[in-house]
């Protein structure tokens, strides 16, 4: 009985391997394209600004430098339990130490640290720098709980021009594509975060202070952003779009606000602890 059940263990290998191949082939040719696109990125969404290939760099160069470090533990593991495998019943032969393997699982910590440490800061400095002469000035407001943008632009003989969002309606950002635009943040109340997952880009909001950074979009199109800070009872329904359009489009946008009458700035400090668009305290019933 053994010989036929010997006989039919290839056989049942071979199913068993044509049947992972058709379930992979299936799996992977029922990806749409943006799937697929998005399987090349590692995860990471579509980039739509000149501060994403180096965010792309540093994200592609963590999880080769993981692979390379995990096949290496691995191969290492199995190395040791074949070569060390029990043979008998004899006790293996006992050390105090060994100074080489010593040295190298002290060292090699340290090399892989300092090799992701310095491209992190090369990196972290492309991502962060900042021309001195952006064509655009965006003041954003991170409120409880929804944006304030601020454009700095002369329209119709006036100094700025500003939009806002409210629980029910979220705010949407309008940028020209292909200018550089300089974002100055401010918050009236508690720390938010503004991100736009497509620029590859997420900074603090934080009240008593301006931080600052400069983006230039490269793809025309609309993109999420959020508030990535637990900021309060309404922290998920602080969301936001980006309009990246024609420079000709984006000034006719500016000319709609002016000609609402939203020009000079609005800062959202006077209702901070207004739900926007309810008119409830946080908290209150």
């Amino acid at each position: 009985m053994a010989g036929p059940a010997r006989a039919t263990r290839p056989a049942k290998r071979r199913l068993l391997a044509a049947a992972a191949t058709v379930l992979g082939t299936v799996l992977l040719t029922g990806c749409s394209s943006e799937t697929t696109e998005q399987w090349k990125r590692l995860g990471l969404p579509e980039a739509a600004s000149d501060r994403t290939e180096a965010v792309r760099s540093l994200w592609i160069g963590a999880w080769i430098a993981a692979l390379i470090i995990g096949v290496a533990v691995w191969a290492l593991i199995l190395y040791v339990v074949v070569r060390y495998r029990k043979r008998n019943d004899e006790a293996p032969k006992q050390v105090r130490y060994n100074l080489p393997l010593e040295v190298l699982y002290t060292l090699a910590p340290f090399a892989i640290i300092g090799v992701l440490f310095f491209y992190t800061v090369e990196h972290g400095n492309q991502i962060t720098r900042m021309s001195g002469t952006p064509q655009h000035t965006v003041n954003v407001v991170g409120q409880q709980w929804q944006w304030t943008f601020n454009y700095k632009e002369q329209v119709n003989g006036q100094e700025g021009v500003w939009e806002t969002g409210t629980l029910d309606k979220p705010a949407e950002l309008w940028l020209p594509v292909n200018e550089s635009v300089h974002f100055d943040l401010t918050s009236p109340d508690v720390i938010h975060s503004f991100w736009v997952p497509s620029f590859y880009f997420k900074l603090d909001v934080i009240p008593g202070r301006t931080n600052k950074f400069e983006v230039t979009p490269t793809k025309t199109g609309t993109f999420a952003g959020k508030c990535a800070e637990l900021c309060g009872l309404y922290h998920s329904r602080m969301i936001f779009s980006v309009k990246v359009v024609t420079r000709a489009e984006y000034d006719q946008h500016l000319k709609e606000l002016a000609d609402r009458g939203q020009t000079g700035a609005a800062v959202g400090g006077k209702d901070a602890t207004t739900i926007p668009g309810h008119g409830e305290q946080e908290g209150g019933k």
